[in-house]
């Protein structure tokens, strides 16, 4: 990819959210001045502020599902609903943390935030180094497949697999920090295991990312060399999980529905619990996608039959055997 066009997917990538942003920012200001007049907030305003998740979502539609899918269509790529996948979630909780009815515990909303930044610097990080630092290099292989599948229907089946499916993801896992900022409660025990519960799967989902990219990097360096590539990752993390890093981004959403859970609205369980069956089907099309490559689908299924899917367990002993007779 050239310079221009890296530099111009990253303009259109930071441009991009500005008109839900500009639109919150007025409404909050138009908010706090009619407050401090003691003017009366018009039907549509008065509107805003009673319903924080319709506006959210109503947001989300106009802003994510219309214009970038519009900006797809120009660009005949997705690329960039999977980079915001790390932006959305902060912009969700400062959203619910800044609402003009929003009341909360101070420090738990501090703390919310504080691990929000970490997992979504982590997750932006990896994004970025899997992309080799570029923007817009490539959509994700899922929608490709769909792209060939659906032919000359995508353009328009793509604004509802891509995009209004999102938006049920997106707004749904984060529907903890709609709870942690509606509801005050002092800190106690279980807030510090949500914590322990939401780091533990940040740090997780790191060491099993970069252990990722080192294991392709090292093989990228061997096809260049013209030897045989390693076929499987099998050690560190992914001795002990298929999937290690599916399993440290579980534990993070988890880890958030404990404090909702906390707060007494453990009905907010429902946008992980969504997420963790859809990951599971896409677990199940990463695993056939590395079946069908011919180098690697032995070694894969010998994996398949000694290393536990999602939650790292000891490996079987016939894979201990195998590490033996080599």
């Amino acid at each position: 990819m050239g310079t221009a066009s890296n530099l111009k997917h990253a303009a259109v990538s930071f441009l991009v959210p500005l008109p839900s942003i500009l639109f919150y920012l007025y409404f909050i200001n138009h908010y706090k001045t009619s407050t401090v007049d003691g003017t009366t907030l018009s039907p549509f305003w008065s509107w805003c502020v009673d319903h924080p998740l319709l506006l959210v979502n109503a947001l989300f539609f106009f802003n994510v599902n219309v214009l970038f899918w519009i900006i797809s269509q120009i660009q005949k790529s997705h690329w960039m609903i999977d980079l915001y996948w790390t932006v959305i979630p902060m912009l969700l909780v400062y959203y619910y943390a800044t609402y003009p009815l929003a009341q909360y515990n101070l420090w738990r909303s501090r703390i919310v935030i504080a691990l929000t930044w970490i997992w979504s610097l982590r997750l932006t990080h990896n994004y970025f180094r899997r992309e080799k630092w570029q923007w817009g290099v490539r959509e994700d292989w899922r929608f490709t497949d769909m792209r060939g599948q659906y032919g000359k229907h995508w353009w328009w089946i793509s604004f509802f697999s891509v995009y209004a499916s999102q938006q049920m993801f997106l707004v749904g896992i984060c529907l903890p920090f709609y709870i942690v900022h509606s509801v005050y409660k002092p800190l106690d025990v279980w807030d510090f295991v949500a914590v322990a519960v939401c780091l533990c799967g940040i740090v997780i989902a790191y060491f099993a990312d970069t252990q990722l990219h080192e294991f392709v990097t090292r093989n990228d360096k061997l096809k260049e060399l013209g030897k045989p590539t390693v076929p499987n990752l099998d050690r560190g993390l992914w001795g002990y999980s298929r999937h290690p890093n599916y399993f440290g981004e579980q534990l993070w959403w988890w880890g958030l529905v404990v404090f909702a859970w906390n707060l007494g609205h453990g009905w907010a369980f429902v946008g992980a619990f969504v997420n963790s069956m859809c990951l599971a089907y896409v677990t199940v099309l990463v695993e056939q996608r590395m079946l069908k490559q011919e180098y690697r689908a032995e070694a894969y299924r010998l994996y398949q039959k000694t290393t536990s899917v999602w939650i790292p367990w000891f490996r079987s002993s016939a894979f201990a055997r195998k590490d033996k007779d080599t």
